[in-house]
């Protein structure tokens, strides 16, 4: 068995949750990590946090709505697979820059979505495959993800705990639910460059420049 090796993006940064990190989270028992992020040019929410997942997700109407060229996608020779053990339809992979931003501190880099056509409450999902790649840290307890900027500046984005819960509720009335993939990974670029906020310099201006919010 053979493991495809991935360049570590992760920069070196002390991340620690502390006692103000809790101020505004709602006392809850089950909610999962929900964000937003900035990808293709437009605003993406229901983004979820997804540990338990090896790929990062893209699902087909959040690709439909991005307005992304369909030969653009490359063909992926895996499977994926729901909590229930059936097969989801994988259309292909995407390559798209996107954002992470805490409204001060941005950072930008290359992800490949996996593009399936599977009911989600969700638009993407993020594996463990980008979360250590970036060195991303998330706290359920705190509600919320932290990672470290090309500056070595910490970036902390919250959860947003209302969606979170619409979308968990949601999520347990879909028939299938997509957790893991059982393959290799995608083919991708033997390079995964870091990108900087090229189009405006400020992470501040992030919002300013997207074309469309995805709810």
């Amino acid at each position: 068995m053979t493991v495809d090796s991935v360049e570590d993006h992760s920069l070196d940064a002390d991340i620690t949750f502390t006692k103000a990190d809790l101020r505004d989270v709602v006392p809850h028992d089950n909610d999962p990590i929900v964000i937003s992020l900035v990808t293709a040019g437009r605003k993406v929410h229901r983004v979820l946090v997804d540990q338990g997942s090896s790929a990062d997700v893209m699902f087909w109407p959040t690709f439909n709505k991005l307005q992304l060229p369909l030969d653009h996608l490359r063909p992926y020779p895996g499977c994926l697979y729901g909590f229930a053990g059936d097969q989801v339809e994988v259309r292909g992979y995407i390559e798209l820059r996107t954002t992470f931003t805490d409204g001060a501190v941005a950072r930008t880099e290359k992800i490949k979505y996996l593009v399936v056509n599977a009911p989600s409450a969700y638009n993407i999902l993020f594996g463990r495959l980008t979360l250590n790649m970036l060195g991303v840290v998330s706290s359920t307890r705190h509600m919320k993800l932290k990672l470290p900027s090309m500056e070595g500046v910490v970036i902390t984005i919250k959860s947003n705990q209302k969606e979170a819960r619409r979308c968990y509720e949601n999520s347990l009335k879909q028939q299938r639910s997509v957790c893991h993939v059982t393959s290799t990974p995608p083919p991708g670029v033997d390079e995964r460059r870091s990108q900087c906020w090229e189009e405006t310099g400020d992470p501040q201006n992030v919002e300013r420049h997207t074309l469309e919010v995805l709810f």
